[in-house]
């Protein structure tokens, strides 16, 4: 006799409880994938609809179906769409300077020195 094990989807809302589950999730969602505006859409939707999404699509002046799409991660969003809604949600997009061989200090190197060249040697002095 085998036993079935019953899944459900996984879903992150579920665990946004607070402000600070809000914050840890974003902040590793901007570490996993900063360069995906798609991802960050979805990411965001999932914030939204931790809070009030109708409230979101109000604030904003984005139509409730576009709001539903670009949430889900769908399309191409602009940056323009993802800050309004990281607006909307209490929060601000920033630009965080990456290490890079162009930013990092890079050590000087020793400068060349003129070979030194040995003194002539003294005459000897004739005492008288």
């Amino acid at each position: 006799m085998s036993t079935k094990v019953k899944t459900r989807e996984w879903d992150s809302v579920e665990y946004l409880r607070n402000e600070g589950d809000i914050r840890l999730y974003l902040e590793a969602a901007m570490e996993e994938a900063p360069d995906d505006a798609a991802y960050m859409a979805a990411v965001l939707g999932d914030v939204a609809r931790a809070r009030n999404i109708a409230e979101l699509a109000r604030t904003t002046g984005i139509a409730r179906e576009t709001l539903y799409k670009t949430l889900r991660g769908e399309g191409n969003p602009t940056m323009a769409t993802i800050s309004k809604l990281a607006n909307a949600l209490g929060f601000r997009l920033g630009l965080i300077p990456m290490p890079s061989e162009a930013s990092t200090p890079k050590t000087a190197r020793p400068r060349a020195q003129a070979a030194k060249v040995p003194a002539k040697p003294a005459k000897p002095r004739k005492v008288a």
